[in-house]
């Protein structure tokens, strides 16, 4: 195999790659199929429900506000992985490293294959072959940024255009359509208690929307390959997330004015697709679906962006297995190719942890939809403190206010995820994976 070791990844992404990335990645499934978890665990309150996208979205902003500042002086390889190193220094930004490559970025690889998947026999009809057609997608995409790492950035960007069709014309058409019919005043006014999950709360509400808010953190991954990193990554974030906040509220409007509060329960995943049916009838509900499709397709297509890097992010720093091999670049394709296959591997790791959900293995239902993302705000956490400290040129709303209330969100989220089933069972398998790391850790100048 034609190869060079440690050979830098070219700068080939630019402003509307990284700002897709963000907007592309985040803007996916989480919003068509978390829709009816949020309600539900809102107590089939429609008001409690968009407070919780409201706190989840400015969540969202203020923590990538912080983030962008972050940016603006720091640019290595991998962005999160870097920023962690320059607080904590090497063996942290490892673990780091080893937590977003191993958990992170390939479990959510695995639930987008199979939402995807989910969408694409909801638009074909088919009843068979869900975990198939989830294998197919999650193996095509990775062939394709290995294949061709260019083409998949190209293809990030038209993903995130098409995607915005579906969310813009459901939240325009249906909350027209919604005043007219006075289905949104009763939308508002009714709750659909006795369908709803008891106990939720708008705490938990608010951790079902992190799924469909995260994902804007891993256009850092692609950091050394933005030109002008330092300018374009902070105005992509900034830009991406207060796009995204703005669309997710108006489409939940549009959603809650075609389809009741109970409606949407009882439709659970396949509201999005009963709503578009109901708008712009048979045909035009089928495309929008296919739109869908593809919306969701873009966000696993950046998601295996980041994790066929992930190795190769630990590898570039001379610390983790096989530092010669991980580290290396294909030279036809310019791709971490032994990366990416690691990445595969791992992938379906956490695929057939998804599966054994919905078969029972457990005995509980292990999200790990949302448990890494609860994690994932720990790690958040710690930065700030480092942020505050570090940064004293800032001025004081930067330095101070803005980290103060990405920290007050961060705590927020996890509040709500320690109520999660399963979630000691998921910090037990986590502390395994970190002592796998550390046992595996080959420190390599």
């Amino acid at each position: 195999m034609n190869q060079n070791e440690g050979t830098p990844v070219p700068r080939r992404y630019g402003f509307w790659t990284a700002s897709a990335m963000v907007v592309g990645i985040t803007i996916g499934s989480g919003v068509f199929f978390k829709a009816d978890d949020v309600l539900s665990a809102a107590g089939g309150s429609l008001p409690m429900a968009l407070l919780a996208w409201l706190i989840g979205g400015a969540i969202m902003v203020v923590t990538a506000y912080v983030f962008a500042r972050i940016a603006s002086r720091i640019e290595k390889v991998n962005g999160m992985v870097d920023y962690f190193e320059a607080a904590y220094g090497e063996k942290a930004a490892y673990l780091v490293a080893w937590f977003m490559t191993i958990i992170y970025y390939p479990s959510l690889v695995a639930v987008l294959s199979w939402v995807s998947a989910n969408y694409t026999l909801a638009l074909t009809g088919w009843e068979q072959g869900l975990w198939s057609l989830a294998l197919i997608y999650m193996l095509l995409f990775n062939i394709l940024n290995v294949l061709s790492p260019m083409m998949a950035g190209r293809w990030q960007v038209s993903a995130t255009i098409i995607k915005l069709i579906p969310l813009l014309l459901v939240g325009v058409f249906g909350t027209i359509s919604g005043i007219i019919s006075g289905q949104t005043v009763d939308s508002f006014t009714r709750t659909a208690g006795s369908l709803a999950t008891q106990g939720g709360g708008l705490a938990l509400a608010t951790v079902s929307t992190a799924f469909a808010y995260e994902g804007w953190i891993i256009a850092t991954s692609i950091n050394s390959e933005i030109r002008d990193a330092r300018r374009v990554l902070p105005r992509a974030l900034i830009t991406g997330t207060l796009a995204i906040m703005l669309i997710y509220m108006l489409y939940y409007l549009g959603l809650s004015g075609v389809l009741s509060n109970e409606a949407i329960l009882q439709a659970g995943d396949k509201a999005p697709v009963l709503v578009v049916s109901k708008i712009f009838g048979s045909v035009g509900g089928s495309l929008l679906t296919a739109f869908v499709v593809v919306s969701c397709l873009g966000t696993l297509n950046g998601l295996v962006m980041a994790t066929s890097r992930g190795m190769y992010s630990i590898a570039v720093r001379g610390r983790g297995p096989a530092v010669d091999f991980f580290s290396r670049i294909n030279k036809k394709t310019a791709s971490t190719l032994n990366s990416a296959l690691a990445g595969l591997g791992i992938s379906l790791f956490w695929l057939l942890v998804w599966y054994g959900n919905f078969q029972g293995w457990w005995g509980g239902f292990l999200d790990i939809s949302e448990l890494p993302i609860v994690f994932l705000y720990s790690i958040y956490l710690s930065l700030y403190f480092w942020y505050v400290r570090h940064f004293k040129d800032f001025s004081f709303v930067q330095r101070y206010v803005a980290p103060a209330l990405a920290g007050i969100g961060s705590v927020y989220i996890l509040i709500g995820g320690l109520r999660k089933d399963m979630v000691i069972q998921f910090l037990i398998l986590s502390c395994l994976i970190f002592g796998a790391a550390l046992l595996l850790d080959r420190k390599k100048k």
